[in-house]
């Protein structure tokens, strides 16, 4: 899933920066920075359930590493939002 998110996204970069102005373009670094940022804390939270989980399977475990893995499905999805609104705020929607 991430690849194709992320495979969707470079082709939105490209398609955007063959008709973005410069305030756009800049728009669009700065909603990448974002993603990228959300990405990699998500991907943190992901690694802590991971490490949790090994040889601890439990109810309770499971249930930790299964909030664990929500909260970092809902910090990615956070970061696209902001990084969605950046670039609407850059082209004046």
């Amino acid at each position: 899933m991430r690849i194709l998110q992320m495979t969707l996204a470079a082709a939105a970069a490209l398609s955007l920066a063959a008709c973005s102005s410069p305030a756009e373009k800049q728009a669009e670094a700065q909603a990448d920075a974002v993603e990228d940022q959300a990405e990699a804390a998500a991907e943190k939270i992901e690694q802590q359930a991971d490490a949790l989980d090994r040889g601890n399977e439990t109810p309770a475990t499971d249930a930790r590493t299964d909030a664990m893995e929500a909260e970092a499905e809902s910090v990615e999805e956070a970061g696209e939002r902001k990084a969605d609104g950046i670039e609407e705020a850059a082209e004046g929607r």
